[in-house]
């Protein structure tokens, strides 16, 4: 079993390719474990000449868990960062890029280039504010540089919140393809013969609910990023879905827009997914931007 220590957490993380090609770090988002990247994507990148090291955020999966800390309610800090006040949380989003930033080390690595998705977007920005020096990249997909003024959908925000807890595997799936079937866009439909499996092993693996909790307020507790992402200098692409329910558009932009050189690139028809149908699109993006950043 793969672990390190970073940042003083036990971090499980996986890697494929050899470890002569770029590295590029794939960080998930709230809740869910490295088993959610798909292994035909993790395949798919591989051949596009990449080492791919996958991980599980602290709370989540195989990685450390934080219940000492308790299962604190949501709606409280939600409420109370809605009216401007301070939120505590066990821990916040610069935590959890340092985990990453100290598991690029654990590896053997000085940097690498880094891809996250919606939290783990958030992830992504957080360490290229806090530790540019070790992202030679950054890819920010789906997610917001923490404003108020980006608010999800309510049917959108109703399904990530009152997901079910699921009591087998089994019902992990049929959670997982009716989540996403809210969250997806009107291009791209919900492959269940690559999410299911992927759902029910997250639930064999270790379904923690309370760790979820914990990283949503997290995200609630880390704010707005706008002003720091104007003084990031690490090579950026954002990449959105022009029909995201759960994170908008908007967000996308207004990342891209904070961040000096960054480029901005619209999935038309897609949503909070990622879906085979567009990997090929995504992992192009993503070769521009690592090449770039390689000849900087």
């Amino acid at each position: 079993m793969p672990t390190a220590i970073a940042n003083g957490v036990n971090i499980y993380y996986e890697t494929s390719g050899p470890s002569t090609g770029e590295p590029l770090l794939l960080i998930m988002g709230v809740g869910s474990q490295l088993v959610m990247w798909p292994p035909g994507f993790s395949d798919a990148l591989v051949e596009a000449g990449y080492f791919v090291i996958r991980f599980d955020n602290r709370d989540v999966g195989l990685s450390q868990k934080f219940d000492e800390a308790g299962t604190p309610e949501i709606m409280p800090g939600a409420m109370r960062k809605l009216f401007g006040l301070s939120v505590k949380a066990p821990y916040t989003l610069s935590d959890m890029a340092a985990d990453a930033v100290g598991l690029i080390e654990a590896v053997g690595l000085t940097s690498a280039h880094v891809f996250g998705i919606s939290m783990g977007g958030m992830i992504a920005q957080t360490m290229a504010i806090e530790h540019p020096h070790r992202m030679r990249s950054m890819i920010s997909m789906m997610s917001t540089p923490g404003s108020l003024r980006f608010v999800g959908r309510p049917h959108a925000m109703r399904a990530m919140m009152r997901r079910p807890i699921p009591t087998t595997p089994e019902e992990a799936a049929d959670g997982a393809v009716a989540f996403f079937n809210v969250v997806r866009g009107p291009g791209y439909t919900v492959d269940e013969s690559v999410l299911r499996p992927a759902a029910a092993e997250s639930f064999r693996r270790c379904y923690h609910r309370p760790g979820f909790t914990r990283q949503m307020l997290a995200v609630i507790a880390s704010g707005d990023r706008t002003r720091a992402l104007r003084q990031v200098r690490v090579p950026t692409l954002v990449l959105h879905g022009s029909h995201d329910p759960l994170v908008p558009v908007a967000a996308g932009r207004a990342t891209a827009k904070a961040i000096p050189g960054a480029r901005f690139h619209t999935i038309e028809g897609l949503g909070h997914h990622m879906p085979p149908g567009v990997w090929s699109e995504v992992i192009e993006q993503i070769r521009a931007t690592t090449k770039l950043a390689d000849r900087r």
